[in-house]
């Protein structure tokens, strides 16, 4: 049991049973598109994202009318009559656009509940994101499943309603047009929403439902999906993250529950311009389409209105399967299990097998190792950043060689583990240690229990850890055979979370993988415990990791592909006549500096009225530049007017160039009433006086250069104090401007408004007078106002 091939042939089992875990994780195939007319087709799918995603398509640009209309093509030629509806939507955080929505219905032989197939159309702007994964990898998997569902003449008994969403990157508005204005909105039992946030990986399951989950999880087990990724933990994390998709807007505003399917891996491509069909991973793409076949043809028959049930149920998944019980049974579980541990430690002590010296000390090396390995991790990520400051340059907080470092602090963790275990225990103890570790995680489940219950899966691979001290205990000897086989619930379980926490929270959580991987280590003690010569293992893992430490060095540049992000943009203050360029990067780099100099003089007063973004990110530097006659926006007071105590007025801003954002401010101390904008009032107001945070009043996405109106009230006696930051995407390809394309190893800053000029200016009835002088009047065209946008008073240096 001591000899080295043991332990080798332990280790190689280990790594056996982790790899057939990752490989039934999701497919390890690509269907062709030969494959049968009836069935998915991975290479038909990925034919519809290289279309969609050919070019750019936010809203309000070219591009993305093209691919609303390609998209009614393809649900006509596939049978389909299709539907558009259109229309303003004010979010809850301020969100003005105007939403076009692709709907299509396949009629069921009943009257029941219909089911909603789900994704947007639409990609994220000011990063020139082609949008291939996010989240044209969705609508390609709907248009596809549909084409094989219609042509297999699947039968169903519901409606099956297909939308594809608008706007959902600028503020889920397209979602929010269709559930509270849409008749189709209150036929909608389950919706099957298809998402991204990365480019490749697993696609994990995910459920939004405002009642129990319980009704839900069945229901999803009996569809038999094959390769299920998903555990309750997942969802209660993700409502802790300020990240939400279109099916938020059905739980919150329509209490239409169902599940969402994305992937994270490759989280650095996301929002970006490498969010290209190259970066699609198709395995993943694969994966996305083994949900949604069996997914439509259960859930197109069941009675969808018996998925509502206010229970909740813990579920998991395992190779090929997916387990659930009621949380109930979570606390109940933990005291079973601490009971048995308890009763085999007695039974253990009167056969003279455990001694309470020897437990107790088990600790030792257990609360060291998790100590070390995370204060160690801690530490070393924060020195990485210092001695690598690149990394700040992707706001997502996952580098390109993020994988090497979570292999990096893992295998380390693993050798402080070793080091430990080899100066503290010996295998002789080893059954007598391992009380510690079980005891510890009995303890966490207990804690969880109580305050994080979707976790309460994580007891199942305790259970097996006890009976394998009872059967030590009962037969007085173990085998590696028997250790390995006792092991796979804690690698199927707990592994998967080693990976997938930085993946999905950033790297700077990367010391709860080191604590995570200690405490599997000792879950794992039967099979490490016994290893000959620890301190030669201790010695291999270190290596393993400075291995990956060199490997993340060596690739800690940038390159086509993976590209440095960074930001530019052009502003001019009408008030004071002052233009600067300015940028939202820590690290400049000579395509930057080329515009904003060797000094880095810091961003002067720009930040005063804050332009929103994912991370609230400011700007940092900004250096004068030369003046444009920018065509400022025509600004007119409709009415203005007191009635009795209050001051109402309607401002109607029209743009003279080709614009893409207004972004509103007003005085703090400005309480609006009754506001609307564009004809529509804030979704979920309560009362007529406008809730805000801050300054920021809304942000208007323009489509079609469609003019913003205002209209409200305030007290007569409140100060009038409001501003306006008018923006156009196109600081890149405007020839006045000539700005210098960027090196194909550098890419726009996702996150944030970028590549634009910017006009700021004071809301004022003599913003009217002003620009009567400079456009007395609006061309029509809308190219022509594109081309005669900027004319130079002085030429750039």
């Amino acid at each position: 049991m001591r000899k080295n091939p043991t332990s080798i042939l332990a280790f190689l089992g280990v790594l056996a049973i982790l790899a057939v875990i990752y490989a039934t994780m999701m497919p390890q195939w690509v269907s062709k598109k030969e494959d049968a007319l009836a069935e998915f087709s991975t290479e038909r799918a990925l034919n519809q994202v290289k279309i969609i995603a050919q070019k750019p398509h936010y809203v309000g640009s070219t591009n993305h009318e093209l691919v609303a209309n390609y998209l009614k093509l393809e649900l006509n030629r596939i049978g389909l009559e299709t539907s558009i509806q259109e229309g303003f939507t004010l979010n809850d955080r301020g969100l003005l656009v105007k939403s076009k929505n692709i709907l299509a219905r396949i009629k069921g032989t009943d009257n029941s509940k219909a089911l909603l197939l789900l994704s947007h159309y639409d990609s994220a702007p000011h990063s020139f994101s082609k949008g291939a994964s996010d989240d044209a990898s969705g609508v390609a998997t709907i248009l596809e499943g549909i084409r094989a569902f219609l042509y297999g003449r699947q039968p169903h008994k519901n409606d099956i309603i297909i939308l594809f969403s608008d706007a959902e990157e600028l503020g889920l508005n397209g979602a929010a047009l269709f559930v509270n204005k849409h008749p189709w909105a209150k036929d909608v039992g389950l919706v099957l929403n298809f998402e991204a946030r990365g480019s490749a990986g697993p696609s994990y399951m995910l459920m939004e439902t405002n009642k129990g989950n319980q009704a839900l999880v069945k229901e999803f087990a009996k569809a038999k999906v094959k390769y299920p990724v998903s555990n309750s933990l997942m969802y209660s994390i993700y409502k802790m993250l300020p990240n939400d998709t279109d099916l938020t807007v059905f739980r919150e505003q329509g209490n239409i529950q169902g599940f969402n399917f994305a992937f994270i891996d490759g989280h650095y491509n996301y929002h970006t311009q490498q969010d290209d069909v190259q970066h699609l991973n198709k395995t993943t793409l694969t994966h996305q389409g083994s949900y949604l076949m069996p997914l439509l043809k259960y859930f197109s028959n069941v009675d969808l209105n018996a998925t509502e049930i206010t229970e909740d149920n813990v579920y998991f998944n395992v190779p090929f399967g997916f387990i659930n019980y009621p949380f109930t049974w979570v606390f109940p579980m933990t005291l079973i299990a601490l009971g048995l541990l308890v009763l085999f430690i007695f039974i253990g002590k009167v056969k003279l097998l455990i001694t309470f010296r020897e437990m107790f000390r088990g600790f030792v090396p257990l609360l060291g190792s998790l100590l070390i390995s995370g204060l160690v991790t801690l530490l070393g990520w924060n020195i990485l950043l210092e001695a690598y400051p690149q990394y700040s340059d992707l706001l997502n907080g996952f580098t390109y060689n993020g994988h090497a470092y979570i292999g990096a602090f893992v295998t380390l963790s693993i050798a402080i583990c070793f080091a430990f275990y080899h100066h503290f225990s010996d295998a002789k103890i080893t059954m007598n240690h391992y009380v510690a570790p079980l005891l510890l995680w009995i303890i966490i489940n207990a804690f969880l229990a109580n305050s994080l219950a979707g976790a309460g899966f994580l007891i199942i691979p305790v259970y097996f850890g006890v009976f394998l001290f009872a059967i030590f205990v009962i037969t007085q000897h173990y085998s590696v055979g028997l250790n390995l086989l006792f092991s796979i619930p804690a690698l199927a379980i707990v592994a998967p979370f080693i990976v997938m926490f930085p993946i999905g929270l950033g790297l700077k959580i990367l010391y709860g993988s080191a604590v995570l991987t200690v405490l599997l280590f000792g879950l794992l003690l039967p099979v490490f415990g016994v290893f000959a010569r620890k301190g030669i293992w201790t010695m291999l893992f270190f290596l393993i990791s400075i291995g990956f430490f060199v490997y993340a060095g060596i690739n800690s540049g940038y390159e086509a592909g993976k590209a440095k992000s960074n930001s530019l943009l052009y502003v001019y203050n009408a008030d004071t006549d002052v233009a600067v360029w300015t940028s939202y990067d820590t690290n400049l780099d000579d395509w930057t500096k080329s515009y904003l100099g060797e000094t880095n003089q810091k961003a002067v007063g720009l930040n005063s009225l804050p332009i929103s973004s994912k991370y609230n990110t400011a700007f940092s530097y900004s250096a004068i530049a030369p003046k444009f006659n920018l065509h400022k926006p025509t600004v007119t007071f409709v009415k203005d007017s007191v009635i009795g105590n209050n001051r109402h007025l309607k401002i109607q801003i029209t743009p003279n160039r080709k614009v893409n954002r207004y972004d509103i401010y007003a005085h703090p101390k400005m309480n609006f009433y009754n506001f609307k904008a564009n004809g529509v009032s804030a979704s979920g107001q309560k009362g007529n006086r406008l809730i805000r945070d801050d300054q920021k009043i809304l942000c208007y996405y323009v489509v079609a250069n469609q003019p913003l109106v205002l209209e409200f009230y305030i007290p007569k006696t409140s100060v009038f104090d409001m501003d306006l930051i008018e923006s156009s995407f196109d600081l890149m390809t405007n020839p006045l401007l000539n700005v210098k394309p960027r090196q194909d190893w550098m890419m726009p800053t996702p996150f944030v408004l970028n590549d634009a000029v910017l006009i700021q200016q004071k809301i004022s009835k003599q913003t009217r007078i002003l620009n009567s002088v400079i456009a007395p009047t609006i061309p029509k065209d809308s190219t022509a106002i594109a081309k005669d946008s900027l004319k130079p008073i002085a030429k750039p240096e």
